[in-house]
């Protein structure tokens, strides 16, 4: 009996058979290169099968590049936001009110004063600058124009405090401020809806029939963190505002919402604000057994917060999209039991004529890892379809990391390497004599 023969096929049973690679100098051994042909004519032999077999992969890998995309895109949106507010920042609020024994909640009685935002810098040596704020739903008027837009009223400082540009004009001065002039920044919004193309520059607006001069206009910022858009203000000086504006009962006259405090770099932004406290406490008499007046806001762990939910979210998306990689990884080790089974006496032959058991390991590895790593590669340029896509039809930011290109890679590699060791190893093992007489 010829045992290098295949037996002939049963009447009306086909049978896809895989050509053999030539052996080199007679031996049964296949090097690294030999190998890789080797498992890519087995492969092409049977294309629907692996095309198949390797949907599993695809479809993970597609899910997992897709997730953290979106994920990135969140995350890097959710730190610009809270950037965009200003770095080494702090917001100060009044804080909860009592009367009678009831609690009135936070900042409904102003205990917040020009004054205290001045003292700050002077108080607390790591703090490089302070500006209060008090802001009020104003209604602006130009030509026949106008717009409903929320009036900032705050000292020069707080442009820098909140790391604003302009995209043309300037800020109003210290003396401006001091004076009372009626000049005004306007944000983008403000521009778009009071003067369409032109430019609001040296032009007038009129604020409960008061005119001011337009004398800057801010870049744009976009959304804050809680939504509101920042574009959509007018920032005038404090002593203007409530002069021509705003008004204040005269126990109020010097009060403000919030203070902006801009933190020195590389200062404590937790002892800066322990710091804040302790100012508070002792400013407003507070005593030791009584709650602190006022509330302080540190926007480094606001960022923080949103940054571990985002990235949590993103986690947690790329294991359920993790799933599909290990059933397309037990697709693949399935699949390759099935060729083992059906290239029994293949592997026989090569025993025989001198191959080592690690070279045909060797071999199924690699038949495994390309099948996982062609799933893979689809999988990313759909992940990245996909991305692009969602980005473009739902409006969400997506960012694909370069990290999880390479990640995705290696991924498909130990997916191929890890299910197909079984099948690979069983294969290395079989007996070369009941091998070939497998039919």
């Amino acid at each position: 009996m010829n045992v290098l023969a295949r037996p002939p096929a049963a009447a009306g049973e086909e049978r896809t058979v895989t050509p053999l690679p030539p052996l080199p100098h007679g031996q049964g051994g296949l090097s690294l290169p030999e190998a890789l042909a080797a498992a890519l004519a087995s492969l092409a032999a049977n294309k629907l099968r692996a095309a198949l077999t390797s949907l599993g992969i695809f479809i993970g890998i597609a899910a997992v590049i897709a997730t953290v995309a979106v994920g990135a895109g969140a995350r890097e949106r959710v730190l610009a936001s809270i950037q965009s507010l200003g770095a080494n920042l702090l917001l100060v609020w009044g804080g909860n009110v009592r009367m009678g024994g009831v609690s009135l909640g936070a900042g409904q009685r102003p205990n917040l004063s020009w004054d205290d935002a001045q003292a700050i810098p002077r108080e607390i040596p790591a703090v490089a600058m302070a500006a209060g704020v008090v802001r009020q739903q104003q209604q602006t008027v130009y030509g026949n124009q106008n717009w409903s837009t929320t009036v900032t009223a705050t000292d020069p400082d707080w442009f820098a405090i909140h790391e604003w540009s302009l995209t043309e004009g300037r800020f109003f001065t210290a003396e401006e401020a001091a004076a009372g002039r009626k000049v005004v920044v306007i944000g983008a919004t403000v521009a778009e809806n009071l003067f369409g193309d032109e430019s609001p520059i040296g032009r007038e607006i009129r604020i409960r029939a008061t005119p001011f001069e337009v004398i800057g206009l801010l870049a744009r910022k976009g959304q804050n963190p809680m939504g509101q858009d920042q574009d959509d203000t007018v920032v005038m000086p404090y002593w203007t505002a409530r002069r021509s504006v705003m008004g204040a009962p005269r126990a109020f006259a010097r009060a403000v919402s919030t203070i902006s405090v801009k933190v020195h770099d590389g200062e404590s932004m937790r002892e800066v604000e322990e710091q804040l406290r302790q100012f508070f406490r002792q400013r407003h008499r507070v005593a030791a057994n009584e709650p602190d007046t006022v509330s302080i806001r540190n926007l480094s762990e606001v960022a923080a917060t949103m940054d571990g939910a985002a990235r949590t979210m993103s986690l947690l998306l790329a294991g359920a999209a993790a799933i599909s990689l290990l059933v397309g990884g037990i697709g693949v080790m399935n699949i390759m039991l099935v060729s083992v089974t059906e290239r029994t006496r293949e592997i026989g032959l090569r025993l025989a004529v001198g191959a080592r058991p690690r070279d045909i390991l060797r071999q199924f590895l690699l038949e495994a890892v390309l099948l996982a790593l062609f799933g893979g590669l689809a999988g990313i340029l759909a992940g990245i379809a996909a991305s692009h896509a969602i980005a473009a039809f739902a409006g969400w930011p997506t960012v694909i990391p370069p990290q999880a290109i390479l990640i995705a890679v290696a991924t498909s590699v130990l997916t191929g390497l890890f299910f197909g060791y079984y099948p690979a190893r069983k294969a290395a093992h079989l007996d070369p004599i009941a091998a070939l007489r497998h039919e």
